[in-house]
């Protein structure tokens, strides 16, 4: 059976966001991080299509929510090159590119085991010193870390 190619792979939603050119990889991360499996509206995950951009991507459709730049904001430690389309009856009425802002505020732990960070009940708070190589240094201990490498809180 030849399939038209108009067709899509993944169902169009009516209202909501879409979350495209995640590396493959990252998919799943990208799920945990926005907490996706605790919603109660309808999510689409896709998983190992081929894209020009990324080789191998992944793409989640999630229906009546669209992000605030927080939540936006910590996609960019996991997949800093994604890109949301802001979906409003079927058609895309803006596009978002994920960028990685100057402060990390509680989403990525500190590596360093005497950081206070990993002693006390607080929060991690990360400045990212080198955007294009993805230095993070902690604000506490001045630790540097690859964005890379880091563990998620």
């Amino acid at each position: 059976m030849e399939m038209n190619k108009k067709e899509r792979l993944v169902a169009a939603i009516e209202n909501g966001t879409v979350i495209d050119h995640i590396p493959a990889e990252k998919t799943f991360q990208v799920v945990n991080l926005l907490g996706l499996q605790s919603l109660s509206t309808p999510v689409t995950i896709g998983y190992n299509f081929s894209s020009s951009k990324v080789g191998c991507k992944g793409i989640i459709k999630v229906s009546d929510k669209f992000f605030t730049d927080d939540e936006i904001s910590r996609l960019s430690v996991v997949a800093p090159n994604i890109i949301l389309n802001i979906i409003r009856d079927y058609e895309v009425v803006e596009k978002k590119e994920v960028i990685t802002p100057d402060e990390l505020s509680g989403i990525v732990k500190c590596n360093n085991p005497k950081c206070i960070t990993n002693n006390e009940p607080m929060s991690t708070i990360f400045n990212v010193v080198n955007k294009s190589r993805g230095i993070l240094k902690c604000h506490y201990c001045d630790k540097e870390q690859q964005m890379d490498k880091v563990e998620l809180c």
